[in-house]
């Protein structure tokens, strides 16, 4: 496989040997300017036809920008990048501990809200960078031994799994359900390891007291093994499962840290930034425990769906409208149940992009609510 590295040469000769090391330790090609022989075209021109033929693009983003070009008035970096982009799977590699250039943070924050292809691992050292070129090629290579991802396919199974489990609907108070399917399927967890003491106390001790938390802190957790499926759950509705293939579902209680805490009953309507903070922890929670269990990143695809748990009539306001008309709300006619919302996205979305995703997620899930 030729893997085309893409960075600043001038002051970054050890990143680069670096790279250069980790590709050639795995048996591939490392495809670099410093190896191109004389040709008639620009030094650029040659290495975007270079970049072309490459199977994987290594970009490797330090501090400094780099000398703009004439023609496009951006840097080769830059150009490299949007040549990539849609075109090849790119490995994003971010030098950490340093305050890059205006132009640079530019591109740092063009490159990390691209949604398709990418997965970005952080450095400070170019061992540090030896390591994590290494271990994400390698990560590339076994997602793709499989063949390839339907992600839309990711995205039904995990839209199915709501289906599935519709007995825990209504399992008290207006809650999220969430679910997360992981892609190529395959078996992550064998079954003794399903039902160690260990993942269940792992599981619990986040849920209660990690950031996101997703339990209460004083309600008691039960666990038990259903079909190939690790459940935890407290007596309010709040749950956590996983199987044996990594497929994960949550339901949030959306009344947590709200007026039903305080003695004042359920709520009058769904709050939208009480939904959008649910969806954001259920995204987070989801990848320390794909990460807990996969660590090696067998899984390098997700698909996500989620869905409101509340009664029909709730209507959807605002945060700013609850305040405001605290105790009266708009209520729903007839409407139906609400339906699973989903999207399908690269595993390191969950960690990267979990702000927009969440959002993604949530408008939908308004939509059907003011109908």
């Amino acid at each position: 496989m030729k893997v085309f590295i893409s960075s600043l040469i001038g002051g970054y000769e050890a990143l680069r040997q670096a790279a250069r090391d980790a590709i050639t330790s795995l048996g591939h090609e490392p495809v670099m300017a410093e190896d191109f022989r004389a040709q008639a075209t620009s030094p650029q021109v040659a290495c975007l036809q270079a970049l072309r033929s490459a199977d994987l693009v290594a970009l490797v983003l330090v501090d400094r920008y780099g000398q703009a070009q004439p023609g496009s008035g951006i840097s080769p970096t830059h150009e490299e990048y949007l040549e990539a982009r849609g075109n090849k799977p790119i490995l994003l590699f971010v030098l950490e501990g340093v305050t890059p250039e205006p132009k640079q943070q530019e591109l740092l924050r063009e490159a990390q809200g691209w949604q398709g292809g990418l997965f970005r691992e952080g450095f400070k050292t170019p061992e540090q960078l030896r390591t994590l070129i290494t271990r994400s090629i390698h990560t590339y290579e076994l997602a793709h031994a499989s063949g390839p991802i339907d992600g839309s396919a990711l995205a039904r199974d995990a839209e199915a799994l709501l289906s599935r489990h519709e007995r825990d609907r209504g399992q008290g108070g207006t809650a999220l359900r969430f679910a997360l399917t992981c892609g190529p399927v395959r078996q992550i967890l064998r079954p003794a390891e399903l039902e160690a003491e260990s993942l269940a106390d792992a599981i619990q001790q986040q849920a209660m007291f990690g950031s996101p938390r997703i339990f209460g802190k004083e309600e008691r957790v039960e666990t038990s093994i259903e079909e190939d499926a690790l459940v935890l759950s407290q007596e309010g509705g709040a749950l956590a499962r996983i199987d044996e293939k990594g497929r994960i579902e949550l339901r949030l209680l959306l009344e947590r840290g709200s007026r039903r805490d305080q003695g004042f009953g359920s709520m009058l309507g769904v709050i939208e930034e009480t939904v959008l903070r649910e969806l954001a922890n259920a995204i987070s929670f989801s990848a320390w425990l794909l990460d807990h269990v996969d660590p090696t990143q067998r899984a390098m695809h997700v698909g996500i769906a989620a869905m409101l748990d509340a009664s029909d009539h709730l209507g959807w306001r605002t945060q700013a409208e609850q305040d405001a008309s605290p105790n009266s709300g708009t209520m729903r006619m007839f409407s139906g149940p609400d339906k699973p919302v989903s999207r399908d996205r690269p595993r390191a979305s969950l960690k990267f992009d979990a702000a927009r995703l969440a959002e993604d997620l949530m408008v939908p899930m308004r939509r059907q609510r003011k109908k």
